[in-house]
């Protein structure tokens, strides 16, 4: 499953969700990654609280987000529907649940993994950064400029948005 886009995708977005919380870098203020959380998201959800977690996070993130863009942009939290549907149905199962439990660890283990994603694409920019249309935001190389560009602006304390328009 290595080289899998669609998995590099919601790894991207777990990474980043994760590290975008209160508790790490702070661009939103949430904290369903945090341990309380699971007392509070079990209850309520007792087999899809992995799932209540990536949608919490992913709402605040892509709220975020779009203050920050044009209205129409896709970015990482706002993807054509199909891709986002996909991301869900990857996250849902058991396999999805091992994933965010195996890169949601420790704020350094998160940003190390996010920068190898991103290894061979480091940015320096802040706000929001173009990353061509929408169509290649399956490919690899859309992922790791993703990943990079979040990465670099984690490690700097800024805020970038990458964002991608419409063909």
């Amino acid at each position: 499953m290595q080289n899998d886009p669609l998995r590099d995708l919601l790894k991207v977005r777990l990474l980043v969700g994760y590290l975008g919380e209160i508790d790490q870098f702070g661009w939103w203020k949430t904290a369903f990654y945090q341990p309380a959380s699971q007392a509070f998201l079990e209850p309520v959800f007792p087999r899809t609280s992995h799932v209540a977690k990536y949608h919490g996070v992913a709402e605040a993130a892509r709220l975020v987000h779009d203050e920050s863009l044009s209205v129409g942009s896709y970015h990482l939290f706002r993807l054509p529907e199909e891709l986002e549907h996909d991301l869900h149905t990857a996250l849902a199962g058991d396999e999805g649940r091992a994933t965010q439990d195996e890169f949601i660890q420790s704020k350094d283990a998160a940003l190390n993994v996010l920068r190898a994603i991103g290894a061979a694409s480091k940015s320096s920019a802040d706000g929001p950064v173009s990353l061509g249309e929408i169509d290649g935001v399956r490919t690899s190389n859309a992922i790791a400029q993703m990943a990079g560009i979040y990465a670099s602006a984690f490690e700097r304390g800024g805020k970038a948005f990458p964002y991608l328009t419409r063909a």
